[in-house]
């Protein structure tokens, strides 16, 4: 039971990590101006108050990692599960976060037209991190 605590562990602190190389780069992307340029009006800015939040999140959607590699059997293609995995939290964001908490139109529409597009890119970053660093902490074990 020790090993699945321990991976347990290991996927949140992916997450986590995934979290923030994500927050990071839509931000950048958002100061480069690569939003604007798009049309999409999604540019944070990159302080504590957005960010805490943004990786707990994503240490929590980490956790969900753990499931499809919970099994030694299973454990392999882990950036491609944690592509599939990003879809979740990208739903989340699409059809509840814009639509009900922000009142920022279903899919976000109300901030541009490729809106859903980065949401889906930067989620996307997420499960790939997450994936590739769950691997790498875990190791061979």
């Amino acid at each position: 039971m020790e090993r699945k605590g321990a991976l347990l562990a290991t996927c949140f602190c992916a997450g986590l990590l995934g979290a923030l190389c994500s927050s990071l780069a839509l931000s950048a992307a958002g100061s480069w101006g690569l939003m604007a340029a798009a049309g999409v009006n999604l540019a944070p800015a990159l302080n504590l108050s957005w960010l805490y939040p943004r990786l707990v999140w994503g240490g929590l959607w980490g956790l969900l990692f753990f499931f499809p590699v919970a099994s030694p059997r299973n454990r392999r293609h882990w950036i491609r599960k944690g592509l599939w995995l990003s879809l979740l939290p990208s739903a989340f964001q699409l059809f509840y976060v814009f639509p009900q908490l922000e009142q920022k139109g279903l899919m976000g529409l109300e901030l541009g037209q490729l809106a859903p597009l980065f949401v889906l890119l930067f989620n996307f970053l997420w499960g790939a991190l997450t994936g590739m660093l769950t691997r790498i902490f875990w190791g061979r074990g």
